[in-house]
């Protein structure tokens, strides 16, 4: 049985200076009953790099044509009034923690509490290290980062001190409007992302499905920090176009599924949101 008996529907994209643009893109997916709309980011791409993509392929271009999302999503703030907005991924790594919770708690104050805060460690090394980042050591980066957020958001004077991440007493505001600060998904699949899950964040977002047995990984280490997978948003990223896949994800468990659209112009892209619209349609009934 699913967890959710309302699941929501999503949609992510590359929104680039070719492609359809943010404010046209974010009306349209509200006119269309979407529940959220969720852009990547990567601030630039090295001209020389060693890392391959992990797609396999060349890299797409999209990759270094791409808005900063928080920009992007703050556009979209303002000609929108239910969607909610989030980052997928947002590269915390290569982001000061005391600057990036600001901008986090202002969208969110200013979109009236409908930020989500989609994160990840990223696979680019070149481009981490361009920004002074320790490749090696990121997600122990990623993790100080996102609990010194936490306590900018919710304390009066915060501080944090930790390995990667130490401050005395600072005082920030806005603070956001949603309690203890937007929720965090994290976007990953490995075998350590269960642990992480558990301990600092509210969401997961594997791409394209759990995989065989993850779910009761993510229930044991949940059970292990006196959580429950219940508690948990659960999102799948990169969501099949069919609705009958899609019944068979909601019935694992996901209780968000997010779509990727093409980075393309404006009359692609909302032909494949209209038929995306449909599919959804007939999985609602």
């Amino acid at each position: 049985m699913a967890f959710s008996d309302n699941p929501r529907f999503g949609i992510t994209m590359f929104p680039t200076d070719y492609s359809i643009q943010p404010v046209e893109l974010a009306r349209a997916v509200e006119e269309r009953g979407f529940e959220s709309l969720l852009f990547p980011e990567h601030t630039h791409i090295p001209a020389s790099r060693i890392t391959p993509f992990p797609g396999g392929t060349d890299l797409p271009e999209m990759y270094w044509h791409t808005h900063d999302p928080f920009v992007a999503l703050a556009a979209c703030a303002a000609v929108t009034s239910k969607i909610r907005l989030g980052t997928g991924i947002c590269l915390v790594i290569e982001r000061d923690p005391i600057t990036l919770a600001k901008e986090v708690a202002s969208l969110d104050l200013i979109s009236n509490g409908r930020f989500i805060l989609g994160i990840g460690a990223g696979w680019n090394r070149e481009e981490m290290e361009n920004h002074g980042a320790n490749y090696s050591q990121r997600w122990q980066v990623v993790r100080e980062k996102v609990l010194a957020m936490k306590a900018i958001w919710t304390e009066e004077a915060a501080e944090f001190h930790g390995e990667h991440v130490d401050f005395d007493p600072i005082w920030s505001y806005p603070k956001p409007v949603q309690t203890g600060g937007p929720p965090v998904w994290i976007g990953a699949n490995s075998k350590w992302v269960f642990d992480r899950v558990a301990e600092y964040a509210d969401g997961w977002m594997p791409i394209g499905g759990l995989g065989s047995g993850n779910m009761e990984r993510m229930e044991a280490a949940l059970s292990a920090r006196g959580r429950r997978i219940q508690d948990l948003h659960l999102a799948l990223f990169g969501a099949p176009v069919d609705a009958e896949q899609l019944k068979g994800r909601i019935e694992q468990g996901f209780d968000e599924l997010i779509f990727n659209l093409p980075s393309e112009p404006a009359q692609e892209v909302l032909t494949r949101l209209d038929a995306l619209a449909e599919v959804v349609r007939s999985v609602r009934g």
